[in-house]
């Protein structure tokens, strides 16, 4: 990137300053004049939800604008590099990179015509730990900071953390009637191109009354709308958004919606957490394999259950067979009834602990759970080793970290507890069998939604390497397949002389 020095010529630092940030539209440019009268150009810029606030009077920065205003020609310059005004903090710069990085940490930067320095002027910054914490991806290490239901602040939120002009936004506004803003963020360099034009395509394809939250964005724009599995990849994390970006991915924002979208994603990239890359890489390893295991118990355990105690007993130890069967004595249902009545009964005891207020909706599924488990092996409804398999199935799909992906496998439960019930083991097989079919065949923007682990060899197994085992940092070298193939190096190592 070109680091010009700042030029006499305001005109000069204009014309980079627009270069660099082009396609940003979280960057404020302001033309103004200062003077009394009026008659010295200047240039005033910022990430949006961090200036903005020399309207108000009794900021530094409107304080400064308005002590210049009453000065003639002749001294306005003289007064600014004097820092005649007396701001606390301000620091002329003489590079335009030094003044970007500069604004980029979430301060305002003057350029004045004739005065060869760029003077940034600190003020509000970026938005803190006023907004709510995150809950839904909960993680030991990192920021608590979560998505609020400004767009201008979740940018910034995203801004923060890469500090780069790199950082576009591409804005859009959707809906006839609501106008609700809608930001791409992307990295310029790292992305495909072809992308941000198919978003674009997508989001022009359809015209809607109004957008109240994202989710109505991402089933418009998933091609696969048939599919349980989602397209888009939902967080409420600032720090997984930008890791997201640094990876050559991209980042859908949506106004009054505290959520970002992120694509293209794949299957592996839901069973990623924050925390496998802040924790070493064996616990991070270890907790991965963990969740590759709970996402397919919690959608087969189940329906396994069935066809193992339903049609292949023969493959159980004689002691467990007899185990099953004292168990089940007194039980009027079959089994399928049995395991239906508790997996729609902890269905609705979810639904009733999202609905309720508070501390009450977590106290209903622990005790709504405990309750009606003991209850119905009492009254001999259900059998103890199907409390047993509901509530194993139910803890593997708390420990799916993204919700979303979680429900795929909820839903699916039901199918292969009918296809299991009906033909036993084939069933499960031909279940599976059209399972695989379908994920090989779905795509997230082109790229295959079981990447990495086909096309491993378009990123030199980079990709699979960081699947099922999380590798130590230092061998996390390369980007992902979805950055651009030149600028996939993320790491480098340099060798040191021994002392």
């Amino acid at each position: 990137m070109d680091n010009q020095a700042v030029s006499k010529n305001l005109d000069e630092n204009i014309t980079w300053w627009k270069q660099q940030f082009s396609g940003c539209a979280d960057i404020k440019m302001l033309g103004m004049c200062l003077g009394k009268d009026m008659d010295v150009r200047a240039f005033l810029t910022y990430v949006e939800i961090t200036g903005g606030s020399f309207m108000i009077e009794k900021s530094t920065l409107g304080n400064l604008l308005a002590g210049l205003n009453r000065l003639p020609k002749d001294e306005v310059l003289e007064k600014i590099r004097e820092n005649g005004m007396g701001v606390s903090d301000a620091v002329p710069f003489a590079s335009m990179m030094e003044a970007a990085d500069a604004m980029l940490t979430g301060d305002t930067v003057l350029f004045v015509d004739g005065f060869d320095r760029a003077v940034k002027i600190p003020d509000k910054g970026y938005p803190a730990m006023t907004l709510k914490d995150v809950d839904s991806e909960k993680s030991i290490h990192g920021s608590n900071e979560g998505f609020g239901n400004s767009i201008k602040q979740n940018t910034a939120l995203v801004r923060k953390r890469l500090r780069s002009p790199d950082v576009k936004v591409w804005e859009k506004k959707v809906g006839v009637r609501t106008k609700t803003n809608v930001d791409i963020m992307y990295v310029d360099g790292l992305v495909y191109p072809e992308f941000l034009q198919e978003m674009e395509r997508r989001l022009d394809r359809f015209t809607v009354d109004g957008v109240q939250d994202i989710g109505v964005i991402q089933q418009l724009s998933e091609k696969y709308w048939y599919s349980p599995f989602p397209q888009f990849q939902s967080t409420r994390r600032p720090d997984r958004a930008a890791m997201a970006l640094l990876e050559g991915r991209m980042v859908v924002l949506v106004d009054n919606s505290p959520e970002a979208l992120i694509f293209p994603t794949d299957y592996n990239s839901f069973i990623k957490t924050a925390d496998d890359y802040y924790n070493r890489w064996e616990i991070a390893s270890f907790t991965r394999v963990l969740r590759y295991a709970a996402s397919f118990l919690a959608m087969v355990l189940p329906g396994l259950y069935l066809a193992v105690t339903n049609f292949h007993t023969q493959i159980l130890p004689t002691n467990l067979l007899l185990s099953f069967a004292a168990a089940r004595q007194g039980v009027p249902f079959p089994g399928v009834v049995e395991l239906l009545l508790m997996e729609l009964s902890f269905e609705l005891l979810r639904e009733a602990g999202i609905r309720l207020p508070g501390v009450m909706g977590n106290t209903i599924g622990i005790v709504g759970g405990l309750i009606i488990g003991q209850a119905a092996v009492d009254a001999n409804i259900v059998s103890p080793m199907v409390v047993i398999i509901v509530a194993f199935t139910a803890l593997c799909s708390f420990a799916i970290p993204n919700e979303e992906f979680s429900t795929a496998f909820r839903l699916l439960k039901f199918a292969f507890i009918g296809l299991c019930a009906a033909w036993g083991f084939y069933g499960f097989l031909v279940g599976l069998l059209f399972l695989l079919v379908h994920l090989s065949q779905l795509e997230s923007f082109g790229m295959p939604y079981f990447t990495p682990f086909v096309g491993a060899d378009m990123n030199r197994n980079a990709d699979e390497e960081d699947s099922f085992v999380r590798p130590p940092s230092a061998l996390l070298k390369r980007r992902p397949v979805y950055a651009s193939e030149k600028n996939r190096t993320r790491l480098r190592i340099r060798k040191q002389k021994k002392l």
